[in-house]
């Protein structure tokens, strides 16, 4: 098998040909590297390949095929992790290409790799991302940008730009994602592939020293596949409860059971913009006509409004003040460590990300009480909307992939419709659902000059079900593989 004859199998499909002794671990590990060997340069999707480490884990996964061993529904299945706060035992940690941690390491798992590796998925390699996360783009000083797969000259969006990108070129079948304000959904919505964010709770996120940070806002961890079944069939891996996690939820959830429920009689409702984001009209578009599909599936769809009392200026700095906490508490972690980088290496870090640093530092825990009562008033409002509606819909993003920049700091647009946006999440109506921690998805919506525009599916609290249902309907009726051809024949 050539690494062109794998490159857009089915993380489920490969699962399935494996368990069935028709495709070898080792062959598909193979037909991955020399993919990724000749594609990743037009791309700087990984940032680190551990090639004889990926080989030897293909070998003892083969041998346990042979064996007839007891294997796990993603045995022998290629995968990467993403380069900020997702680790594996020696290899590099960058936090999102900080110069100065370039030769950092750790010796332990997060919760992707740790159980994605149980599940018998084999981790090639580490995924670009941007300094400490906190933008919707990627690039960095150290690795440079993400270069978007249906037009390099763009960026494949962020903070999981690398994983996205890698997903969607065919380079592996699924990669990690975090979100902390639209990681997981943001790059899939420019990529053209599927980001899947659940509830709170449903994936552990296991931080320390602090236990209790993965709320401020809602973080998460999850896949980022090209197939609805492909997203399933990863949470099923994923999810469960962990007593490293205080906030992690202790139930089950048929994921894949979820995928051949109908939607006959939700009721869904669309919100062609969070009430107040400015939306490019090409993405309004595509979307608008994206919905017809549940409409035709039997759902009730109807434009709504949900009574955000907030501006989107003032939403995205609320999101950029909550991020703060985490933020800082980084930063001491690594001065913990002996490496005092906001003293000694500032320059590793955009101007932009400085200046909220600097704000952060300065916050009281009255302000933070006053964040608090903002986030909560968004809450109520898309709390509010499920008492009549089991769905809400929106456009994921506000805008197509912005170019690339050639300093290392590339941004988001900073204005949209000629109204005036945060350049680094302001474009994104992805990060009201991190204050609130209902599950979402992006899901492939169409194209607009040739470049992926994606649409957001949200449900309500704890009805993941919900979710995936609707995205595995809309698949069906609106499929998007066919799109993956630009990737494949542009000019390497």
């Amino acid at each position: 098998m050539g690494p062109d004859d794998f490159a857009y199998v089915s993380v489920a499909e490969i699962a399935r040909r494996i368990r069935a002794r028709e495709m070898s671990p080792v062959e598909v590990m193979a037909a991955t590297l020399a993919r990724i060997e000749a594609r990743n340069p037009s791309l700087n999707a990984l940032i680190h390949l551990d090639a004889d480490g990926a080989r030897k884990s293909a070998r003892s996964a083969e041998d346990a095929v042979m064996r007839g061993d007891a294997l796990g529904p993603l045995h022998g299945v290629p995968s990467a992790i993403k380069d900020l706060f997702d680790f594996k035992p020696g290899w590099p940690s960058t936090f999102g290409g900080v110069r100065a941690l370039e030769h950092n390491t750790t010796q332990f798992h997060c919760v992707f790799a740790e159980r994605i590796e149980r599940a018998g998925a084999i981790l090639v390699g580490k995924t670009n991302a941007p300094v400490m996360g906190l933008r919707g783009t990627t690039d960095n000083y150290l690795f440079g940008p993400t270069r978007n797969p249906f037009d390099t000259t763009r960026n494949s969006g962020g903070s999981s730009g690398g994983s996205a990108a890698a997903v969607a070129d065919g380079l592996l079948p699924f990669a990690e994602g975090t979100d902390a304000g639209g990681s997981i959904r943001i790059p899939a919505a420019w990529c053209n592939v599927y980001g899947y964010k659940a509830s709170f709770g449903r994936v552990p996120v296991v931080v320390r020293p602090n236990a209790f940070s993965g709320d401020l806002p809602f973080v998460f961890e999850g896949p980022i596949t090209r197939t609805v079944e492909d997203a399933a069939l990863a949470m099923t891996a994923l999810g469960g409860y962990d007593p490293r996690d205080p906030l992690s939820l202790d139930e089950s959830v048929d994921y894949l059971g979820a995928l051949k429920r109908s939607i006959k009689g939700m009721r869904i409702g669309y919100s062609p913009d969070f009430d107040v984001f400015p939306v490019d009209p090409k993405v309004a578009a595509v979307v608008r006509r994206a919905i017809e599909a549940f409409a035709e599936a039997g759902a009730h769809v109807e434009d709504i409004r949900l009574g955000i009392p907030y501006s989107q200026r003032e939403l995205s700095d609320l999101w950029s003040r909550l991020m703060m906490p985490l933020n800082l508490g980084n930063f001491d972690a690594v001065k913990a460590g002996g490496l005092d980088l906001l003293r000694d290496h500032r320059s590793d870090f955009p101007p932009e990300y400085l200046r909220w640093i600097e704000l952060g530092q300065k916050m009281t825990a009255a302000d933070l009480r006053r964040d608090q009562e903002m986030r909560s008033h968004v809450y109520d409002a898309i709390q509010g909307a499920f008492g009549t509606y089991d769905l809400l819909v929106t456009p994921t993003l506000a805008c197509l992939p912005v170019r690339n920049g050639t300093d290392g700091n590339t941004l988001g647009p900073r204005e949209v419709n000629g109204e005036a946006v945060d350049p680094l999440i302001g474009w994104c109506l992805t990060y009201p659902v991190n204050f609130t921690g209902h599950p979402a998805a992006s899901i492939p919506a169409g194209l607009a000059d040739g470049l992926p525009v994606g649409m957001q599916i949200i449900g309500r609290r704890y009805a993941d079900a919900d979710v995936l249902a609707a995205s595995a309907v809309f698949e069906q009726l609106r499929p998007w593989a066919g799109n993956y051809a630009i990737c494949a024949d542009r000019a390497i």
